[in-house]
């Protein structure tokens, strides 16, 4: 290629790449999950191309991935529809038996304020849900419409991950190409990538599985409401980076212990700083054990940046893009690093 054709060609490539993203973009979180997902039941598919082909095994393991996805909800939606009239029910039951600590604090906290506050707590509480009832209203069709928005990525997902599934061998060769590494270093970096995925996504779900499950069987024994709908509550406040599940049952200890049940509320918070908080410490490094060693401080940022730039989903690709970019920076310092220019 001569000196003129060179930047041409470059520049096609780039306005190529440039259209590309374009196509791709509305489908870009659909696929990152496709791909993610596809890491998660590689060894299903594998196993199962053993006995059927690959295009069955894709089948059956694209199907497989819906269910876990689709079911959970579903019965969770079911389940949290049945508890709601249970969770309303208990919450003004509590409300209306306000004990006198909970005056005397808020007597405490309007003498001190350098603005006027109602003198019942309960009036500024019904204020505050009618300017959110009167901001929701509006948004009800924006919401009908991303409803349908997520079912189509949904549907886009599982698409494309069968298709992911069915042909990762050779996406996994071209990859491998596209890479402009030796054999060595290509084979290493995806190698840890993977397992990055899997330590990041399965034991975050597993961690959010056994905390919802704890904390549901900690509601249910100590006679509070609706511990069904505390659980599943319990499962997705964990996976909010820093707090996690402490945004449930610290506020629901500490409620307790203002309205008076003392016994009730110290159990509440033992079992969530020993029972509830513990399986997050014990459970995640069994289930990283031997995976992936990474800085708890990248791992924070990367949680807390990913979901800052890319929403829900950055609190998966926002680890894995600091790590992988570490790694590459590693590569690029080493002296024995060999560029394949092929």
């Amino acid at each position: 290629m001569n000196g003129v054709g060179r930047p041409l060609f470059f520049a096609l490539v780039l306005l190529a790449g440039y259209l590309t993203y374009l196509v791709l973009a509305p489908f870009l979180v659909a696929l990152t999950w496709a791909a993610i997902f596809a890491v998660l039941f590689e060894g299903v598919q594998a196993r199962l191309s053993l006995k059927m082909g690959r295009t069955r095994a894709a089948l059956a393991t694209t199907l497989l991935a819906g269910v876990l996805i689709i079911g959970p909800v579903a019965m969770l939606l079911t389940a949290l529809a049945r508890e709601a009239p249970t969770v309303t029910d208990y919450v003004q039951e509590t409300t209306k038996a306000a004990p006198r600590t909970i005056e005397m604090v808020w007597q405490a906290i309007r003498e001190r304020s350098p603005f006027p506050l109602p003198a019942n707590p309960t009036e500024l509480l019904a204020e505050g849900a009618r300017r959110t009832m009167s901001f929701l209203a509006p948004q009800a069709g924006a919401f009908i419409t991303d409803a349908f928005a997520t079912v189509g990525s949904l549907l886009a997902m599982l698409f494309a991950l069968f298709f992911m599934l069915r042909d990762s061998a050779s996406m996994g060769a071209q990859l491998r190409d596209l890479l402009p590494l030796q054999e060595r270093d290509r084979d290493r970096l995806l190698s840890d990538t993977r397992d990055l995925v899997i330590a990041s996504v399965g034991a975050g779900l597993a961690v959010a599985a056994a905390q919802g499950a704890v904390g549901g069987v900690a509601f249910w024994l100590l006679g509070l409401g609706a511990p069904v709908f505390w659980g599943v509550v319990l499962a997705f406040c964990s996976l909010i980076p820093v707090v996690g599940a402490a945004l449930v049952w610290a506020p629901a200890g500490l409620w307790l212990l203002l309205s008076g049940e003392t016994g009730r509320g110290v159990g509440m918070l033992i079992v969530g700083v020993l029972g509830i908080s513990m399986v997050d410490n014990v459970l995640r490094p069994l289930l990283l054990s031997g995976r992936t060693q990474v800085n708890g401080l990248v791992i924070f940022f990367g949680l807390l940046g990913g979901a800052a730039a890319f929403g829900f989903i950055g609190l998966v690709i926002g680890p894995i893009i600091l790590v992988t970019t570490g790694r590459l920076l590693g590569l690029l310092v080493r002296p024995d690093l060999s560029i394949d220019t092929r």
